[in-house]
């Protein structure tokens, strides 16, 4: 069987955790924080980790990171 390419974009984007979980960095803090609530950028901060469903497709796009 040939091997399967991952996707370049998703490996930019996500890390997947030791227990098979994924990682991704906050959504909407690249450009217009003037408008954010302070609330919002604190919240935020750092690395969140997705939900089940968004997580089996960008599985799909990584499939050695397992």
């Amino acid at each position: 069987m040939p091997k399967l390419k991952t996707k370049s974009g998703a490996k930019k984007r996500f890390k997947m955790t030791a227990t098979g979980k994924v990682k991704v960095a906050a959504q909407g803090k690249r450009h217009g924080m003037i408008k954010r609530h302070a609330k919002f950028i604190r919240n935020a901060r750092g690395t969140m980790v997705l939900n089940d469903s968004d997580a089996k497709i960008v599985k799909k796009y990584m499939p050695y990171a397992r």
